[in-house]
């Protein structure tokens, strides 16, 4: 139940959809006539909205903080394995089209194949189902599966968790499965926006040792404070994936499922 919620909650709360849907609801009553004055602060507001979303700095501001909250470790020595989360693979294309398609996540894999040559006796672990609502006809883990092959991983170093659906799900399930001891260490794999509330959780899920190696970045870092963007839906992109991630990082800690509200390094 929790993920259909959040999946329809989060389509409704998304600031682009939302703001279309302020200028649409605007000139509705704007028609209505009795309502007129309501109307036009209505279609202002949202395009006010969309112009500052997609054109500011807004969206850099909202993401820095999540980017720049766990650095990379400083060495790759000693770690168990690596696991990677789930996003980087378009499970519906995937399937309609029977090889892998990568998201704009894509760099979850290719970073995890890198890490997997630097550590050569690391357990690969991908985690990650049908995150979607919409019906699809392959898993994540199967698209992953197919890369980690072609980048020459030996199968046996390769774990795969299919069931799991959002980032609880992946520690919950993924620990589950690999049963990690007492004093093994772990690299977490993820984007860098993504990171706080993935530690949070597998924290809270009672994972131990687990280190973060974030990847995927969408800034260069503090000298983007004052970039805006060339094109709205650049803009709105990064302002609703960022957007995302603070309002996931509340609820998570509000429904028990993290440790803390904006988890860092030394949580």
């Amino acid at each position: 139940m929790f993920f259909y919620v959040a999946k329809v909650g989060y389509f409704f709360l998304q600031p682009s959809n939302f703001l279309i849907g302020l200028v649409l609801l605007g000139l509705l009553l704007v028609l209505v006539g009795r309502w007129r004055k309501l109307g036009i602060r209505c279609a202002w507001l949202g395009v006010v909205g969309l112009s500052v979303c997609g054109f500011s700095p807004a969206a850099n501001w909202l993401i820095l903080p999540l980017e720049e909250r766990f650095p990379r470790p400083a060495t790759l020595e000693g770690y168990e394995g690596i696991i990677v989360l789930g996003g980087a693979v378009d499970t519906i294309v995937t399937g309609g089209r029977g090889d892998t398609a990568l998201t704009t996540s894509g760099e979850r894999i290719t970073i995890t194949a890198r890490l997997a040559q630097q550590i050569p006796d690391a357990r690969v672990v991908h985690t990650g189902g049908k995150g979607v609502i919409v019906s699809a006809q392959a898993t994540e883990a199967e698209g992953a599966a197919r890369l980690f092959e072609d980048f020459g991983i030996a199968p046996d170093r390769i774990l795969l968790e299919d069931a799991s659906r959002n980032t609880w799900e992946n520690a919950v399930l993924t620990k589950a499965l690999v049963k990690p001891e007492p004093g093994q260490s772990w690299l977490l794999v993820t984007s860098a926006y993504h990171m706080p509330r993935s530690m949070g959780v597998f924290r809270k899920a009672g994972w131990t040792g687990i280190t973060a190696y974030p990847v995927d970045y969408r800034t260069r870092g503090s000298e983007d404070w004052t970039l805006g963007f060339s094109g709205a839906s650049k803009g709105l992109r990064r302002f609703d994936v960022a957007f995302k991630e603070w309002i996931g990082l509340v609820v998570y800690r509000v429904t028990g499922r993290s440790t803390e509200f904006f988890p860092g390094p030394t949580s």
